[in-house]
């Protein structure tokens, strides 16, 4: 039978495409490690840009798609972690424009500290897209242009000409009095060298608003990050972002400029799968929720699938094969595909895209498949849009989504809680969960920043085993997957801060109070994860806390996976 007599499709909603010139590649949920605000005015040079760079030479569309051809491939996409990115190139210098004493202070500074990821592009296009920082500068806020330079130049050659002796005096006597500043800074219990400890006392002194402390420890670690080095610097370009943003509470515009200026969708898409193909954290993810719902599963002939970040639905092409192989013939399976804008973004489509996936599933493993999209956000979701129907078993799947949904710390209704009730109250077979094993979610900022660089930097670490540090797909990589979340956990506060993790046990306590019961995770998918990992690196590391599995990087714990009823 062809998959036209095996495939139904419906859309809850209007205004989708229906038409893609971009093949359909794995994405990765588009907020898997991470948010962003900068006031778009005062640094010269950053991480962040409004515009990207798409001649990244990462994973190729078309190799991505022969890959996932394989039994082995367990899906190419991931929440919402990890898509929504979109900074690009270098480290940021404050400065004054309108100062013409800085003038060569900021070339001076500007020969050792700036550079990027790209030898060809030299970007400055302001963003004017709607919700940007589009309005004009107030008195405290002064225009920044964002640019990138080469990777590798560390060093812009500047000339000047016809100065004349007494500005050049001056000038000079501006920047010696900057460093007799600098030399007064109390960098006292900071060990030379110590990028960490010097990033802590930049979080510690915006924390007890000791802004001039502020601005001279971070001008010291301004001048020894770098998108380019090791895992400590790299991840110190995004976090010092992040402290300016917050200083100088301007976050949430660069979210939003962030949000209109992401680079093309096949490009975001290559990004997204190259972090798949380097580091197992997402294939842990679907393999452990793939091999829970097969399990509870493993005796209906009518599952209905309901997945709250459906991004590409590549998650559900080994589930599916191996249902379509069951001894006793293969299951109808019904998915109901939860949707966003940021995932329709990152498919290039709307969700037609994942329909067409699942139609040539269909086709190709002679198993009836139905799909039913609903394009909104995980909190509006109603129990109308799921269209339950008796005799089904009903499998929920909460990958790397569930922590954008606001808490009673953001909200009274506390829509998170409220919507697990929900959930319960369809009396699910099994309801599994992934999620980042990070606390974030209420701890104080100096707490959450602390968090924020241990999590982050055994994720850098961990991306150094794969891909070289001047190699341009590690960069783009890191600043279209993971920078922007870094800084929205840095910079936002309140409902602007959309990435709230939460460890396990208060994932745990949540569940229990929602009326679940977990359901330990079988010893064989155990097995097979623990073979996963021997592909990757000995610092993987997999172990069991009450019931659920925690993959992690040397002696820090990252994902968590469990299975609930």
């Amino acid at each position: 039978m062809g998959s036209h007599q095996h495939f139904g499709y419906g859309v809850t909603g209007a205004g989708l495409s229906y038409s893609s010139s971009y093949p359909s590649v794995p994405s990765m949920p588009d907020r898997l490690f991470g948010s962003l605000k900068l006031d778009i005015g005062n640094s010269t040079s950053s991480p962040f840009s409004t515009q990207f760079d798409c001649d990244t030479n990462a994973t190729t569309v078309s190799d991505s798609q022969d890959r996932y051809s394989s039994t082995q491939n367990l899906s190419g996409e991931s929440s919402s972690y990890f898509s929504r990115l979109n900074p690009s190139g270098g480290t940021s210098l404050l400065q004054d424009a309108s100062s013409s004493h800085n003038i060569k202070h900021t070339l001076l500074k500007l020969e050792t500290t700036l550079m990027g990821p790209d030898d060809d592009e030299d970007v400055s296009t302001p963003n004017t897209c709607l919700g940007a920082s589009s309005r004009p500068p107030t008195s405290d806020q002064k225009p920044r242009a964002w640019s990138q330079q080469h990777e590798g130049s560390h060093v812009i050659q500047t000339q000047t000409s016809f100065v004349s002796r007494q500005r050049q005096f001056h000038e000079g006597a501006h920047v010696e009095k900057r460093q007799k500043e600098m030399e007064e800074v109390p960098f006292h219990g900071i060990p030379s060298g110590d990028l960490k400890q010097l990033l802590i006392a930049c979080a510690k002194a915006l924390a007890e608003n000791k802004v001039n402390d502020f601005d001279k420890l971070i001008e010291k670690a301004r001048s020894v990050v770098s998108i380019s080095g090791e895992p400590i610097q790299r991840l110190g370009a995004y976090l010092v972002e992040g402290l300016v943003a917050r200083k100088e509470s301007s976050g949430t515009n660069i979210y939003r400029a962030l949000r209109c200026k992401e680079p093309e969708g096949k490009d975001l898409l290559s990004y997204m799968h190259t972090l798949y193909e380097i580091c197992p954290y997402l294939k842990f993810g679907y393999m452990a929720a793939n091999g829970a719902i097969a399990e509870a599963c493993r005796n209906e002939d009518h599952i209905h699938i309901v997945d709250f970040h459906i991004a590409q639905g590549t998650q559900w092409m080994t589930l599916l094969q191996a249902l379509a192989a069951r001894p006793g013939g293969a299951p109808h399976v019904r998915i109901t595909g939860i949707d966003d804008p940021v995932s329709k973004y990152a498919r290039g489509d709307g969700l037609d895209a994942v329909a067409r996936r699942l139609t040539a599933i269909s086709e190709k493993f002679n198993i009836p498949i139905e799909f039913h999209g609903v394009p909104v956000y995980a909190p509006d979701v109603t129990k109308e849009m799921f269209d339950l129907r008796p005799g089904e078993a009903l499998a929920v799947n909460f990958p790397l989504e569930l922590h954008h949904t606001p808490d009673e710390s953001v909200d009274v209704n506390n829509p998170r809680d409220g919507l697990l009730r929900m959930i319960k109250s369809l009396n699910p077979k099994v309801v599994t969960l992934v999620e980042q094993e990070s606390n974030t979610n209420t701890t104080p900022f100096l707490t959450r920043f602390v968090e924020t660089l241990n999590y982050y930097l055994a994720m850098f670490e961990s991306i150094d085993v794969r891909l070289p540090r001047n190699q341009k797909e590690r960069i783009s990589v890191e600043q279209h997957c993971l920078a922007r979340d870094i800084v929205n956990v840095i910079a936002c506060e309140g409902k602007e801060r959309e990435e709230r993790h939460e460890l396990f046990g208060k994932w745990k306590s949540r569940f229990m109070m929602a009326g679940f019961r977990q359901c330990p995770l079988s010893s064989y998918v155990n097995s097979v994860i623990r073979s996963l990992l021997r592909c990757y690196s000995e610092h993987y590391t997999l172990v069991e806390i009450d019931g659920a599995m925690l993959l992690g990087w040397k002696d820090r714990n990252l994902i968590s996976a469990s299975a609930w009823y």
